[in-house]
């Protein structure tokens, strides 16, 4: 029974990071180009708005990719520590 308890929780752990993580990703990526016209500013010699369409959003995708692969292997040392995972 603890095992289900705990495979359940490891879900919805799971579950509501990889929700909110593909929502910053929507915002980001739609929210950056449908705005982009009011970034109108200058950074570094370049367009705002134009640096956030051409790499920040790529940038940003990158930052998720790596902030879900550190999260998902501290859950599952985690999970592995309290003895709920075999060893890989």
């Amino acid at each position: 029974m603890q095992a289900a308890s705990a495979t359940e929780q490891l879900s919805s752990r799971t579950i509501i990071l990889k929700a909110s993580l593909l929502v910053l990703w929507a915002a980001v990526s739609f929210g950056f180009c449908f705005f982009a016209r009011d970034l109108d500013f200058m950074l570094a010699g370049w367009p705002f708005n134009y640096w956030m369409a051409a790499q920040g959003a790529i940038l940003v995708f990158i930052a998720i990719l790596a902030f879900y692969a550190w999260t998902m292997n501290r859950i599952d040392d985690a999970q592995q520590a309290a003895g709920n995972l075999p060893d890989a």
